[in-house]
């Protein structure tokens, strides 16, 4: 035991010996870097930027893991909405939605000018620096420390585009320094020409545009390719304040800026002072955009809202596109002549103010849509957003699903009489009751108490999921009183319905869009037009339904829709208090629902479905059948009349026979105007004083 003290003893001396002497021994070794007077100021300087620079850079590193990870994902912010261009059923461009862009033109098919313009006034030294522009930043900074308010500012074109493509817009400093290092990556992986490709495509130029392409068609309706130098002075001035400087917002101020940049372009040696001035004593004037209130708006809207579900429904990675729809202009322009006429002359007696009507082909092509009187004073899409309760016009539903099951014919009798579902008891229109009753009887004088009557035997059940069926989308209460249309229905989907019946019991949804593409061609989205369709009422349905909607047009509450020579068939519908009312029905060639009421809900002056509604009906269908052949409706005993071009005999005298001339817009007529005057006053120069009595017009033959 004392060996073993002794032994611990002599360790615990010997291990500290050692390590004083190793401590004086790395003394030795560190005095030889001791600094002493004015070379330690210097030293101790160094050291803490070391110090502090290791800080900064774990810091910047921390900062710029959310650019790591922006740069790691592959993607690009989404533009703020999609740009897409709608064309009519024959090609011709309608109209455009959403956002305006345009990125199909190489950066060396635009204008030199244009190219030199945004460099002197964005980034001088854009092909000189690696991404961040340290002189331009200093100058910015500069700028801001002496309360300058200008629009000069300190990013680069490079910094500008990882802004648009990977961030946001607000301004702190974690953004610049994540905004530093995401232009650093951008000039590592692109060229220099790659960039300021992107940027020209897209930076936001004002008015919905982004991109130049866009924006020189907005602006000045033109091709990027072919504007002047006073217009790419003007777009070059957009890109740091496009809501200040847009020239549709404000064009003194439009036409300054682009006067700055001018003056730029003079500073950076891109031009003489000669070569801009003409563009100085000629500024650009933008184009008017008033035009664009005669496009279909409201089936553009409507349009947009279905192309963006095929997008998001394909993921496809670019933001424009071009999508072909099923609109027929001139049909488009009857539709709303025949509204706003009907509500101009009557609406004040019936104090009716608004009214909607959708037209579809009888396969589902949307031909048609007015969803108002006036979608410059309000864009509210009544023929789409709105539901409203149809009245009569749901009774094809009960009469349908009574048809399919309970295997009844038109032919068959009813017995009108009262009615009640617990204390509810309907009546009828004019409060009196016709006895027995045929079915197509019933339905052509809108014979309440009937229609309860089967929804009783069928149940209110399939009533309603046959609804749903034929095209009624929106969510609605079965209750005792849904057979006298006490729904919630929109105009497209009692037009989608009754196509059902014009489509020989065939689902028939309406549709607008026929084919969607990007920019470039790329095809996204095609329809088939010869898919499969589920039968939903059976052809001896359609056939009774259809022969009894003939009727009601011939002999019942329709008759103001009848239009001779053409197989009309169709039911009006009127709400209780006159809230709404309706006319829906189809020919052999087309489908249309049409809707008149208030927006406010507040009653008309007893408006029903067989005046103005199925006035305006006709006015349509009138303009829509003159000079088509005429189809036949399946069950309906009519053969339209047939031109028959016989052998006339040289002997007898021909008579000629009046004929409707076709349709002509004011536009066209006031055009054949002109051109039959610029005709005589030609004859009159050319011809002798003598013989101006033969000149047709000319007031000597008058």
């Amino acid at each position: 035991m004392l060996a073993a003290d002794a032994w611990l003893d002599s360790s615990l001396y010997d291990f500290w010996q050692g390590l004083g002497r190793g401590w004086t021994k790395f003394q030795d070794i560190m005095s030889v870097f001791r600094v002493t007077g004015i070379k330690r100021f210097f030293v101790e300087i160094l050291s803490d930027a070391f110090t502090f620079g290791a800080i900064g850079a774990v810091l910047m590193t921390a900062l710029a893991l959310p650019a790591f990870d922006a740069t790691a994902s592959g993607e690009y912010n989404k533009a703020e909405n999609y740009s897409v261009v709608f064309l009519d059923r024959f090609g011709t461009e309608i109209g455009r939605r959403g956002i305006r862009s345009d990125d199909s033109v190489a950066l060396k098919d635009m204008p030199d000018y244009l190219i030199k313009a945004t460099l002197s006034t964005e980034d001088r030294r854009f092909y000189d620096h690696f991404g961040i522009d340290v002189v331009g930043t200093l100058r910015a900074l500069m700028s801001n420390a002496s309360g300058d308010a200008s629009t000069q500012g300190g990013s680069s074109i490079t910094q500008q585009l990882a802004k648009n493509l990977f961030l946001s817009s607000e301004r702190t400093i974690e953004r610049k320094i994540i905004e530093a290092f995401l232009a650093v990556w951008l000039e590592w992986h692109y060229s220099k020409d790659e960039i300021l490709k992107l940027y020209f495509d897209r930076a936001y130029m004002g008015g919905g545009n982004f991109g130049v392409v866009a924006a020189a068609d907005y602006y000045f309706g033109k091709k990027v390719q072919d504007i002047n130098l006073a217009e790419a002075a003007m777009l070059s001035g957009l890109f740091k304040a496009p809501t200040r400087y847009a020239p549709h917002v404000d064009l003194a101020a439009a036409r300054g800026r682009a006067n700055l940049v001018l003056s730029n372009m003079v500073a950076a040696g891109f031009l003489t002072e000669g070569q801009v001035t003409a563009a100085r004593r000629h500024p650009a004037t933008p184009v008017d955009r008033t035009a664009d209130a005669n496009s279909p708006n409201y089936f553009l809207d409507w349009a947009f809202e279905e192309s963006k579900k095929i997008i998001e429904t394909t993921r496809h990675a670019s933001n424009n596109f071009v999508v072909r729809t099923t609109i027929d202009t001139t049909l488009q322009k009857y539709a709303e002549e025949a509204v706003t006429s009907t509500v101009r002359e009557n609406g004040e007696q019936y104090d009716v103010s608004q009214a909607a009507m959708v037209v579809t082909d009888t396969g589902g092509a949307v031909r048609a849509m007015v969803g108002g009187t006036d979608y410059g004073k309000s864009q509210f899409n009544r023929a789409i957003v709105s539901t409203r309760q149809p009245g009569s016009a749901f009774k094809v539903f009960v009469y349908a699903e009574a048809m399919e099951q309970l295997g009844l014919k038109p032919t068959d009798t009813i017995t009108d009489r009262p009615v009640c579902i617990g204390d509810w008891c309907p009546q009828n229109y004019g409060r009196n009751y016709k006895g027995t009753v045929t079915l197509q009887s019933a339905l052509a004088q809108s014979l309440n108490t009937v229609a309860v009557t089967l929804s009783i035997k069928t149940g209110r059940d399939p009533i309603a999921a046959l609804s749903h069926r034929m095209g009624l989308r929106a969510d609605y209460p079965v209750t005792r009183s849904l057979a006298l249309g006490v729904a919630s229905v929109s105009v497209l989907d009692m037009a989608s319905s009754y196509a059902v019946l014009a489509n020989d019991g065939l689902k028939t949804p309406a549709y607008g869009i026929t084919r969607m593409a990007t920019l470039n061609g790329e095809l996204v989205f095609e329809a088939d037009p010869n898919a499969p369709r589920e039968r939903l009422l059976s052809e001896t349905t359609v056939a009774g339904m259809n022969s009894m909607l003939r009727g009601v047009v011939t002999g019942g509450t329709g008759r103001r829709a009848d239009v001779p020579g053409v197989p009309v068939v169709g039911k009006s519908g009127t709400t209780s208090s006159y809230r709404d009312a309706w006319f829906c029905g189809f020919t052999g060639n087309y489908v249309a629902a049409v809707w008149f009421g208030n927006d406010d809900y507040h009653p008309t002056k007893t408006l029903t479905g067989g005046t103005l509604p199925a006035i305006a009906w006709q006015k349509f269908m009138a303009y829509a059948h003159t000079n088509i052949d005429i189809k036949p409706v399946f069950g309906v005993d009519f053969v339209p009349t047939q031109t028959v071009v016989a052998a006339a005999d040289p002997a007898e005298e021909q008579v000629e026979v009046a004929q409707r001339p076709p349709t002509l817009t004011p536009a066209a007529a006031r055009k054949l105007l002109d051109l039959a005057g610029l005709f005589r006053g030609e004859l009159r120069a050319a011809t002798p004083i003598n013989n101006q009595a033969a000149v047709p017009g000319s007031s000597a033959g008058l």
